[in-house]
């Protein structure tokens, strides 16, 4: 069974920032496409990033550029999002994903595997 586990969430301050980590298997790592989706309450799961399984082509939502940068480090299998210049509105419950193969798509449905999230507080 594939496992993504997510870390790094927390409470900061508005234009602080945040590195959040997803760890899962060497196999899934090397060969899946993986991304960042975000979800607040009472709103839909939304894209934040995505880098394809190559590491080579990254995507990320058009307001969050320049923001966010999202990475992966090959040696510890853990896929990275930093977070800078957090705003309130970035607060939600942030879920990494995964799926064989692929660029690393904005779409939700795309992907076969999520982590349970780790929750991103930001207080103004």
């Amino acid at each position: 069974q594939v496992q993504l586990v997510e870390s790094g969430g927390g409470l900061v301050q508005a234009g602080g920032s945040l590195r959040l980590s997803c760890a899962t298997s060497e196999d899934i790592f090397k060969r899946s496409a993986m991304g960042w989706f975000r979800q607040a309450p009472g709103r839909k799961r939304e894209f934040v990033a995505a880098v394809s399984w190559t590491g080579g082509t990254t995507t990320y939502a058009d307001s969050l550029k320049g923001r966010f940068n999202i990475s992966k480090d090959s040696a510890k299998n853990t896929l990275y999002l930093q977070m800078n210049g957090l705003k309130p509105e970035d607060a939600a419950v942030y879920y990494c994903a995964s799926v064989v193969g692929g660029l690393g798509s904005k779409w939700a449905s795309e992907y076969d595997y999520w982590g349970q999230g780790t929750q991103v507080t930001v207080s103004s």
